[in-house]
């Protein structure tokens, strides 16, 4: 689908104004710099990525902004390891508001989706300190998990975290080859693997699974 001279308009207005917000803010979450040019550009390519899958206006601007919050996050939490309350919170209320707007979606559902995803991925990380008797999860995982609840629902939050436990195992096993097996014992930020698998799915839906007869 070629898009008109409307959407075309709103994604350059997306990759600028969006690339702007997203430098400033990782910046001021970060502590970090990144190029100007380099932020629009990557929003500019989620924006037509975006047009691509998805269909209606109010689920492309929705995609949009979910993509900005994801796109930050990702990156804060690669240079800083962490994930601000200031970014994961209002994400997980955007989600919630998101769900009035979109049809056959109950913005109840979606609630209890976010408090089931956070108090999953609390109770790893609860689990993992008790036994480890060290940190190997932050709580800023478990409040983008209730994000992704908020904006997927409940069907789709196993596929989100499959996804996202895959990608963890991935970046170990790369981090392993080309840096040494001490990289095994090191913490990942999470929140990249976790942002990516929450887009995939909205993206594309939750995975499914064909049964033979």
């Amino acid at each position: 689908m070629r898009p008109d001279w409307q959407t075309i308009a709103v994604i350059v207005v997306y990759a600028i104004g969006a690339g702007w917000l997203a430098a400033w803010a990782i910046g001021a979450f970060a502590n970090r710099a990144i190029p100007l040019v380099a932020a629009m550009a990557a929003c500019g390519a989620i924006a037509v990525w975006t047009f691509h899958v998805v269909f209606g206006e109010t689920a492309f601007l929705l995609s949009l902004c979910l993509a900005w919050g994801l796109l930050v996050l990702a990156v804060v939490d690669t240079l800083q390891f962490r994930l601000p309350d200031l970014l994961t919170l209002p994400l997980a209320a955007a989600g919630l508001l998101a769900a009035a707007f979109l049809p056959a979606e109950r913005v109840l559902d979606h609630a209890v989706a976010g408090a089931i995803a956070y108090v999953a991925l609390w109770s790893v990380a609860w689990s993992y300190r008790r036994i480890r008797r060290r940190d190997g999860m932050g709580l800023g995982d478990a409040k983008l998990a209730a994000a992704a609840g908020a904006w997927l629902g409940l069907e789709p939050l196993p596929s989100v975290l499959l996804l996202a436990s895959i990608g963890g195992i991935v970046w170990v096993a790369f981090a392993a080859i080309f840096r040494g097996r001490a990289e095994l014992s090191k913490h990942i930020p999470f929140g990249v693997p976790l942002s990516f698998a929450i887009w995939i799915v909205w993206l594309y839906g939750p995975f499914t699974f064909a049964s033979g007869s």
